[in-house]
């Protein structure tokens, strides 16, 4: 197989678990050096590929602390002296009613999933420029253009990460830095595989296709957001949700 991210640097955040390893794993399948920023780096990080593992670096790091962002990437500079592909992927829920939500639950929400965006791209964006290349891929979901009752907080980051990406599309073109956004729907995960049949049809009632999505349905269109194949494509939200919303 032709590996298209040879000599290419990575920074995935959340990039340790779900979504962000599967991403990660796809970038590293192509390639890449991969750095996994993550709040809580898992003592075992099991990857498809054992030989991966020389070109797949775990950070912690707080992506809503522009110091502990700061300092990842200082690090991620100094062992490889770039950033070519930037994907914001860390997120948190928080989930409750509007009139139950505590502060501390919409602030930890924003900030984490929107302001460590903005955080992160601000970083990656400096190295970008001077390298006048890079691809950023912010990933949303489909609650922020949808809504969903209870999570106001999380559905209001979401939508915010589409406007920062359709601006910092505009912002960084000129440099030859493209900027593009994923919204999943319901991916698979512990709590979907916990369901009864019962459950699941019921889950599954308002998806077209029937089934949730799978990790790599997201990680397969990250890996053509940030390829040559994709170099006419800049500000665009493209939703992954089997037809939940169109």
């Amino acid at each position: 197989m032709e590996k298209k991210f040879i000599s290419k640097i990575a920074v995935v955040t959340g990039g340790c678990r779900g979504i962000g390893l599967a991403i990660s794993e796809e970038l590293l399948k192509n390639g890449a050096y991969v750095f996994a920023l993550d709040y809580v780096i898992p003592d075992n990080i099991e990857l498809q590929d054992n030989s991966w593992k020389e070109n797949y670096k775990a950070i912690q790091a707080d992506v809503s602390s522009e110091e502990s962002v700061n300092t990842a990437f200082e690090q991620v500079l100094k062992e490889k002296d770039a950033v070519h592909f930037l994907i914001n992927n860390a997120g948190i829920t928080r989930d409750n009613l509007l009139i139950r939500m505590a502060e501390k639950e919409w602030d930890s929400v924003l900030d984490t999933n929107l302001k460590g965006a903005y955080l992160c791209s601000k970083a990656a964006a400096k190295k970008m420029i001077s390298q006048r290349q890079g691809r950023i891929v912010n990933i949303a979901s489909v609650v922020g253009a949808m809504g969903n009752p209870g999570q106001s907080n999380y559905s209001a980051s979401k939508a915010g990460l589409m406007g920062l990406t359709k601006s910092l599309a505009r912002e960084l073109a000129s440099r030859n830095i493209l900027v593009n956004c994923v919204a999943p729907g319901f991916v698979r995960s512990a709590m979907t595989d916990a369901l009864n049949e019962e459950q699941k049809k019921q889950f599954f009632a308002n998806i077209p296709l029937k089934r949730v999505a799978e990790p790599i349905d997201i990680a397969n269109l990250v890996t053509f957001l940030v390829s040559e194949e994709s170099s006419y494509v800049t500000g665009q939200v493209i939703h992954v949700n089997g037809g939940l919303y169109m």
